[in-house]
This record gives structure tokens, sequence and C-alpha cells, in this order.
């Protein structure tokens, strides 16, 4: 059995360490073009990724090779699911701090494990039971405070938002599971850009309005280093596996904290970096378990089994 070099770990390592970063910055860019409604925020995220994207392509094998599909159904199915998502993620940046959006948001890896415990009918063991009530307590911490004031307020709405956003992304991480031997990595991600832009469009009845000067501005950066953020993503994968990265996504949550508090002058709370400390803890857990039972292989014969793609 190969062993991948130490120095190529280190690189995945740090490429996904750039990577959430990034998509740290864009969530911020995001949330600073606040009058912007999220359907079109998503509209210019997804439209101004494909450029990008097209150049990883072209030097990496070719563009028809890279989005060649096996199965357009699985394209539609994790397409709309994640657009949902993306677009609940991103309302939901309106209504609440930074680094309070990016610490609830990470409940999707424990809401992956109940979800496969009920599509994919995988064991709900002891350390699985136990990761998944530490992040429960993790977002309860969290999110306690904000649905004090009321269950109508803004802030237990953007609570709503973030966690159905946190769900759906669980949902759409079992599908990419299930796609991920058969479909190549850029063909997934070139086409969750259509199907989340096209998506978008269904929104525009809604308020969108015409961006100008700075908000454009932001909306045309977050689109582009959206794109530079799913190739570093993409490109630390190459060079590492999943389960040895997964622990060093949650530098967003640094990231997050550091943004947040310079951008937008949002202080995180005592509670939010208490709940934010379980969810990690969480996680962490989950990952390690993971790794020790090979979990991805084994959910892709279960979901293909299920005839979920």
């Amino acid at each position: 059995m190969s062993t991948i070099p130490q120095s190529t770990v280190t690189r995945g390592i740090l490429l996904m360490m750039a990577s959430v970063t990034v998509f740290t910055v864009m969530s911020a860019m995001i949330k600073a073009a606040d009058s912007v409604p999220a359907g079109e925020a998503m509209f210019f995220r997804s439209l101004l990724a494909l450029p990008v994207i097209f150049v990883w392509l072209l030097t990496h094998g070719g563009i028809v090779q890279g989005i060649r599909t096996v199965s357009v159904r699985s394209h539609v199915v994790r397409g709309v699911v994640g657009s949902c998502a993306m677009g609940l993620g991103f309302a939901g940046l309106k209504f609440l701090p930074l680094p309070e959006v990016t610490a609830i948001q990470f409940v999707t890896p424990i809401v992956v494990v109940v979800l496969a415990a009920i599509i994919l009918g995988e064991k709900f063991r002891l350390i699985r039971i136990s990761a998944v009530l530490l992040g429960f307590v993790g977002v309860v911490i969290i999110v306690a405070p904000r649905l004090s004031v009321g269950l109508g307020s803004r802030e237990a709405i953007g609570v709503g938002l973030v966690l159905g956003s946190a769900c759906l992304a669980a949902l759409a991480q079992i599908f990419v599971k299930g796609m991920a031997k058969r479909e190549s990595t850029t063909a997934i991600v070139f086409w969750f850009s259509i199907t989340s832009m096209v998506l978008s469009l269904v929104t525009v009845p809604f308020g969108w309005v015409w961006p100008e000067g700075r908000e454009l501005a932001l909306l045309c950066g977050a689109g582009l280093i959206g794109g530079v953020g799913q190739i570093l993503l993409t490109s630390s994968y190459r060079n590492a596996d999943a389960s040895m990265l997964a622990p060093f996504t949650y530098v967003s949550i640094l990231s997050s904290v550091l943004i947040g508090y310079v951008w937008f002058d949002e202080v995180p709370t005592f509670t939010m970096l208490i709940g934010a400390m379980f969810i990690v803890a969480a996680g962490v857990i989950i990952v390690l378990r993971e790794r020790a039972l090979g979990s991805d292989a084994t959910a892709r014969r279960k979901v293909k089994a299920k005839g979920l793609w």
C-alpha cells in the first residue's frame, strides 16, 4: 500500500487552509453587499466563477473532457439541493454576524452522519451518537441567545436560514459521495455552477436590484474568488486524503472572527466561542471515526444501491 509523501500532504493542507479562507472572504463580500437579494448574489457567485473554472479546465485536460458527465440526473439533484443550501446561507448572512454563520454551518458534517443513518442505513453507533449530541449542544449554545428575543425576530430568522443551509449542504454531500466514483470533480464543480446560476434566475421577480459601484464590485469579486476557492479546494484533495484535510477546514472560524471584527465591527460573544468549540470537537470526532471506517467508499455503494443517482 503506497503512502502519500509528507511534502504532498503539507501542500494539500496549505491549499485547504487557503481555500476555506478565500471562501470566508467571499461570504464577507456577499454580506457587505447587503442590499442585494440572496438569489441575485447566488447568480453573480455562480456566473463569475465560470471563467475561473474554464481557465482551470483548459490547463487540466481540456474543457470537453472536464465537463463530461455520466449521470445528468445526479448533477440535477445535487445542483438543486446545493443551490438551495447556498441561497439560504447567503440570506442568513444578512441576519447574523459572520462568525456565527460560519460556526453554525459546521453543523453540516454532523447532519451528514444523521442523514447517512436515515437515507443510507448506516449504523448509528455510540461514537457517532455522542458526536451528534455534542454538536447539537454546541448549536443550542450558539443559537439560544438569538432565539430568546423571539421566534419572529431577525436573529431567529437568521438562525433558521443558516441551519436550513447546513442541513441541505449535508444532503448535497450525501449525493456527492455517491457521484464521486463515476463523475470527475471538475464536472461536479462545473455543472453545479451552471445549475445554481440557472436556478437563481427563478428569484428575479422577488426583488432583484441593479447593483452599482461598490456592490457590483463586491458581487463580481465574490464570484471570481469563489471560483478560485473551488479550485484550491479541488487541488487540496488531489494532494491529501479528505479525512486528513477535514480538521483544517475549521481555520475558517478563525478567519471569520478576524474578518468579522475588522470589516463589520462584529465581536464574537462568549457563548458563540463556547458553542463553536463543541461543534468543532464533534466534527473532529466524526472525521476520525469516518477515517477509521473508510465511510466514503461505503457511502458511494449505498447511494448507488438506493437509486439516488
